[in-house]
Formats: structure tokens, sequence, C-alpha cells
């Protein structure tokens, strides 16, 4: 068990802080969770959300806090008490400090984006594999440590503070000498990933997402460009010192990160103005093949995933290992041969069926846009072709998160019925807000495109029935997809988390309707309301 004095925790946080109490307790855990406290824990106070983590201090002292960190004015606490100018940025520095900084003695290498930050992620792991380097993995999905996998639960979000660095410590203790660590913009906006002392910044890509919280284009943006004004900051380490920031050159993002960077850059693209560009790019039934092309190099590359948007994450990670880590580029190829697809990104789902079926996480209007064109292409390209031989119909079955910034849910549908056959509206984590309000507002969207309900466009408030009715509908040589969930384990519904996974729904589907024994349809609170 990590054990540290407090004022050993605090020799190397380069924040102020006022304390009441001289004296020096022994921490043998951190949180900002009042009922997780136990005798020896320090308490972080946090403000701000749904409740003010100050209201429970008393609480805390009681479960046996020895010490508390907090941003307001509070007198009497007969325990060393810690005012902060933020309670959050502070609790990241304290984790890292309790865990002796392990960031300081890794390679740390950050992506962050809108779209496809968990497959570049993936990606460049297998690139670090070839290599022969001992990489560690972070992301949405899940944390590899080795050989160790370990399912993290998260609802597409970085994990906090405390658990990133625990990871880190787990995997500098493993014996890894890298780390490829996803990071969201909450991540950043919320200070989870400081003290995470990157190396490596990069950017997939920045469109409509999480306005609802960021308030604007431009704070989204800013908070995104965190991961690498924090360059700047990282100290110097025995591993080296790379500070590379990887931009996209073709995402509207670029003018404006390329300036802002306080380190050196690299960009990749689809067009010769980048720095490592893409050249004879063809799409093919069993991923993309295309040459990557820099100053130095003309490299062949295969890989085993769908659509035009992957060959940009795939540049993505081949330029952050080949200009930022001097893997060799053929050394990259193999690591990108060897992806053979990431949980939830256009997951084919086969029973046997006469038609595509395929799961993907696309969340968003630019996602959405790029999975669908991309389906079109797998379609063009499929053996299962329609009774004419013409490619198949294109059917969609997607929502829109409630307590999420709602301009979307128009977009999703807009694009939905530019790009689709046949749209079918349905749940996706409606948290406290109305089901059928949200429905609405999208229909509202497929009707501005022309859509009629009843013929190119439906509405079906349970998940499972959605994908149900979207299979029932498919005809030979057609692709059903089912987007917004992919790897996700649970749906939203009120504050209950309830278990829900869209491959196993697929499957379940799939299976009553060929006739054959399969998955069991999971449950949602919606099959009480038909």
């Amino acid at each position: 068990m990590t054990s540290k004095l407090l004022q050993d925790i605090l020799r190397d946080i380069p924040f102020h802080h006022a304390i009441n109490n001289p004296a020096n307790p022994s921490i043998q855990a951190i949180t900002s969770d009042s009922r997780l406290v136990e005798p020896g824990t320090l308490f972080v106070a946090i403000g701000g959300g749904s409740s003010d983590g100050h209201l429970y201090i008393p609480a805390a002292i009681e479960n046996g806090a020895v010490a508390v960190v907090g941003e307001q004015d509070l007198q009497g606490l007969e325990i060393p008490y810690l005012r902060v100018q933020n309670s959050r940025q502070f609790l990241a520095w304290l984790a890292a400090s309790f865990y002796d900084f392990p960031a300081r003695r890794l390679t740390m290498i950050g992506v962050t984006g809108t779209d496809g930050k968990t497959t570049t992620c993936n990606l460049l792991y297998q690139i670090l594999l070839a290599a022969g380097i001992k990489a560690g993995l972070i992301s949405t999905v899940n944390a590899i440590i080795g050989n160790e996998v370990l399912d993290t639960g998260f609802h597409v979000t970085t994990p906090d503070s405390l658990e990133v660095q625990k990871y880190l410590s787990k995997m500098l203790a493993s014996g890894l000498t890298h780390v490829i660590l996803e990071t969201t913009s909450h991540g950043w906006a919320q200070y989870r990933v400081d003290a995470c002392e990157f190396d490596i910044g990069i950017l997939t890509n920045i469109t409509h997402e999480h306005l609802d919280y960021h308030g604007s284009y431009e704070n989204y943006r800013a908070a995104k460009a965190r991961l690498f004004t924090s360059l700047a900051e990282t100290q110097p380490k025995n591993s080296g010192n790379i500070r590379l920031g990887v931009l996209n050159r073709d995402d509207s993002s670029y003018a404006y990160l390329k300036e802002i960077a306080p380190t050196r850059t690299i960009s990749y693209g689809l067009t010769a103005e980048a720095d490592i560009h893409a050249e004879n790019i063809r799409q093919t039934p069993h991923g993309v093949t295309f040459t990557a092309v820099g100053a130095q190099f003309s490299q062949p590359l295969q890989a085993n995933l769908f659509g035009l948007y992957n060959v940009s994450n795939v540049l993505a990670a081949f330029s952050a290992a080949v200009n930022g880590l001097k893997i060799s580029p053929e050394t990259a190829a193999r690591g990108i041969a060897n992806l053979e697809g990431v949980p939830g990104r256009m997951e084919q789902i086969d029973l046997g069926q006469d038609f595509l079926a395929i799961v993907d996480f696309a969340h968003t209007p630019n996602a959405l846009k790029v999975t669908l064109e991309t389906s079109r292409e797998l379609l063009a390209h499929s053996h299962l072709k329609s009774p004419s031989g013409a490619p198949g119909r294109l059917i969609s079955v997607f929502g829109s998160a409630g307590l999420r910034d709602k301009e979307k849910r128009r977009m999703m549908a807009e694009v939905s019925m530019g790009l689709a056959d046949i749209s079918i509206l349905t749940a996706e984590d409606p948290r406290t807000e109305n089901l059928d309000d949200i429905l609405e507002e999208m229909a509202l969207g497929a009707r501005s495109k022309g859509g009629v309900e009843g013929s190119n466009f439906f509405r079906v408030r349970d998940r499972g029935d959605a994908i149900r009715l979207a299979l029932k509908m498919a005809h030979p040589g057609d692709l059903v997809i089912s987007c917004g969930k992919g790897h996700e384990q649970s749906m939203c519904f009120g504050t209950t988390e309830y278990p829900w996974d869209d491959r196993t729904a697929m499957k379940a589907a799939l299976a009553e309707l060929l006739g054959i024994m399969g998955e069991e349809m999971p449950y949602l609170p919606t099959q009480k309301m038909k």
C-alpha cells in the first residue's frame, strides 16, 4: 500500500496553498468522494457540478480523513486544511505526487480529438509492439498493461486523475516504457490529465460535439489545445525530450493549433500540403491500402479498417511513430497491419444472414457522416448483392444522447437522411430527458431534409426493437448499421445505467430473425412502454 507524508506529497506541487495546521500526517489514500474515505485518507473537496464537496467535509472527517483540501475559507478544523485556488487541478498534482510522478519516467503520448481517438490509440499501440517497445494503453475501451487487459468501464470519457496516475504507476512498475493515453475535452477541461508530462500530442480532428458543456466551438477547441500547450511544461526526461505536436492538416483546427503550439509540430493529411500525406488510396472489402509519403520515405500501408477517415487515423499514428519515436516506416507498417479491428468500430456481426450487419460508435454528426459514407463503400464492394446485382440499401439505426448538445440531434438526422435509404431514430442514453422530446427533435431534422415518417424514416423508442425493425426490413445485399453505442456496456435512463451492448442486441435480433439459438436481447426500461 502506498503511504506518504503530507508534506512530502506537497513538496513538488507547483501551486500555492495555505494550510491551517503544521501537522504532517501519513497519507494512505486520496479521494474526492467522501463515501470512499477511510482512516488515513486525504479528502479533496471539489465544488461545482451536481453537489459541492465542501458540504461533505464533516462526513469525510468522521470517516477518518486526516487532511482536507478545499477552495473555501474554512476555520476551526482540527486536521490540516489546505486552501487552494482550484481543487480539481490540485487533485491531479496530488495524485501524481502521491504515486511519485510516474509519467516523468515514461514516454507519454496523448491522443485527443472528436472522432478517431480510440482507433488511433490502438494503431499506435500495435506499432509500438511491432517495434519491440514495452507499451501500455489507456483508452475509453480498456487499459492494457503488458498481458493484462483491464475493463475500465468508462462511458466515453477520460478516467479521473487518481485513476490515471494509478494506472501509470502500475505500468511503470510492470516495466513498461511508453504509454498511449486517450484524452477527451472533458478530461482536459477538468484537469484529469494534468501532470501527465506528455512528450507527444496527437490531434485527430475537432468537429461538432460537447458544445453543451464547453459553450462554444472555440472553448471546445481550447480544451483540446491544452494537450499541445502542456508539452512545454513537461520536465526533461532520461528517455529524451521529444516534445512533438502531431496535427491534422485537413482539419479546420490546424492553423489555430499550429500557431499556439509552443513546441515542434508535424502535419499529416490527405493532400501534399501535409508533411506526411497519403497517395494511391484504395478501399477494398478488407480495409484500406495507400502509400504514406514523407520527405525521406514512401511507405506502402495496409490497414484492416474501412473508410477514408481511417486513412487519417492511420497517418496520425504513423506520423507520431516515425517522426516522433523514430520507428522505421517499415516497422510502423507491420504494426498497422497487425491491428485486426477496434471493438465497436465498424464491427461486423455475421450469423449467416444474406445482408451486412454492423455496429459502430459514431455518435457525432461528422462521425455519422463518414461512417455512412464508408458503409456505402462497403455496399459497393460487398460480395452480397441484391437480386438485381446492384448494391443494396443502407439502413441506419441511431439516437442522440440526453443532457448533451441538443443541436446535434437535428444534425444527426439530417446527415442520415442524406446518406441512408432508411433511418430509424431510437434511444441513446436519454438520461433524465424525455425520450419522446429527443426523438421529436430528431424527426424535425429528418423532415427538413425531405424525410417522410413511415416511409424513409421511423421512430422506435426501444433500441432493441429499432434494431429488430432494421433487420426485418433488410433485403439480400443490404447493410444495416447501428450507430452511437459501439463498445459501450450500458445505456442511461434517468440516473440508472442499464447493461447494454449493441453487439449483443444485434446478435440477439439476428438470431430471432434467422430462427436460430443465440444471445438474449438485453433489457431496457422502454420495453415496458410499448
